[in-house]
């Protein structure tokens, strides 16, 4: 420990490409953003990222870490066999990864080659979202850019991967997915659209319980103003999300503790 709190972990930058390192520092930042907007569940759940130019690899968290301590150092990058390519010097913690995260994040960069970022989250809102019938419903603006969001139904702990194939059907070409009785997932062609998706998932899933708890009945919106709104959502429709918040985003991370780029 080089501070009571902090973990000492060595940098591993000489050893990446200009393009992992990036790719690691983005990642890093993700995981600090996602514990900032109220969306951690400790060390549980997992967003990975594929590494730049190896489409076979990609970069998850260290199970054992919280996610405001996360750096660019920390991350471990795996191949989609589970196998370990290359993890820092953890020490006596001796830090693996988690096989649910593995389990869901393979199955995603295995199959969608123009996903770059997997989140997935355990949000409260998330969690109560995902245990209704109704499911997400399309009551607020955030909420019908989701007005086609898939749903995987729950089987348990995600640890066998045998579930990979319907879990990669009930995605389908989709920017994200309500794991039933579970939580939340986004995927984006970037890091930073993927957060902007799950972001926007997460406000979506907090107005709808927040509303629902007034008793008080939904203003219906006509179902072609739903479909022109979704619409309007689509990647081919607007430009590319993440593109104008994340260097903001970063740029709030580093007047709060720029720590996640070592």
């Amino acid at each position: 420990m080089t501070a009571p709190g902090i973990l000492s972990i060595p940098s591993l930058q000489s050893q990446c490409s200009p393009e992992e390192w990036q790719a690691r520092v983005n990642l890093a930042a993700c995981y600090r953003l996602v514990a900032l907007y109220g969306m951690s569940d400790m060390m549980a759940n997992h967003i990975s990222a594929r590494v730049p130019g190896e489409d076979n690899a990609f970069l998850i968290n260290a199970y054992g870490m919280m996610y405001e301590e996360i750096t660019a150092s920390s991350l471990i990058k795996v191949d989609l066999d589970g196998d370990i390519l290359a993890r820092p010097d953890f020490g006596a913690l001796d830090y693996g990864i988690n096989k649910a995260g593995y389990v869901i994040h393979s199955a995603i960069h295995g199959a969608r080659h123009d996903v770059d970022c997997v989140i997935h989250t355990h949000s409260w809102a998330s969690m109560a979202v995902s245990s209704l019938e109704c499911g997400l419903l399309p009551v607020t603006q955030t909420a019908m850019r989701f007005l086609k969001i898939g749903y995987h139904d729950y089987q348990g702990v995600v640890l066998d991967t045998a579930e990979q194939a319907s879990l990669i059907a009930d995605l389908g070409a989709g920017e994200a997915l309500i794991l039933r009785n579970h939580g939340a997932l986004t995927v984006g062609r970037s890091v930073g659209e993927a957060f902007n998706w799950m972001h926007r998932l997460e406000l979506a899933c907090r107005s709808q319980l927040a509303a629902m708890a007034t008793g008080s009945p939904f203003k219906a919106v006509p179902p072609e103003v739903l479909e022109d709104t979704w619409n309007n959502y689509q990647p081919g429709t607007r430009r590319p999300y993440g593109l104008m918040e994340w260097p903001a985003l970063l740029r709030k991370l580093d007047r709060m503790d720029p720590g996640y780029r070592l």
